[in-house]
């Protein structure tokens, strides 16, 4: 009987080590990256709206070649722009399609971000659970809540 507990108790161990674990540390890492995207669309929507407030024509400004390496590049005319779309794909746009395109794939991002945010709790949830079943084989008593030590 012994035995077949301890058994059972390392089946479930293994099953969060070997499962749920690394499911719940690359959902987050997934939503880390779609934060990061979240940020570069929303610092592009910030400098564009600079851009419009200011009625800049024209800059200079610093453009990274790869590798870290900037180079000076003078803008003649900021009234239309290329954004990156994804898979290495830019597209010109002027300010106001920027700003509409922006909008459109930051509430994406925020969907996105929820989905991978829910992923996160049920992995956790599903986690605890199984910690909870190990708990009650082993029969060790449960942690008091915040609430039963405070009265």
């Amino acid at each position: 009987m012994e035995s077949l507990r301890h058994e059972k108790v390392q089946k479930f161990e293994e099953f969060v080590d070997r499962r749920l674990k690394p499911d719940l540390a690359r959902a987050v890492a997934e939503r880390d990256k779609v934060f990061e995207q979240q940020k570069v669309f929303s610092d592009l929507r910030k400098n564009i709206e600079n851009l419009e407030k200011n009625s800049v024509t024209s800059l200079r400004t610093m453009v990274n070649l790869g590798s870290e390496v900037y180079m000076q590049a003078e803008v003649p005319d900021t009234q239309r722009i290329f954004v990156n779309i994804g898979l290495g794909f830019h597209v010109e746009f002027t300010w106001s399609e920027a700003l509409k395109f922006i909008s459109l794939r930051e509430e994406k991002l925020e969907r996105e971000i929820e989905e991978y945010t829910r992923l996160i709790a049920s992995i956790k949830a599903q986690i605890k659970l199984v910690c909870e079943g190990i708990r009650e084989l082993l029969e060790i008593p449960a942690e008091k809540t915040v609430e039963e030590r405070i009265f």
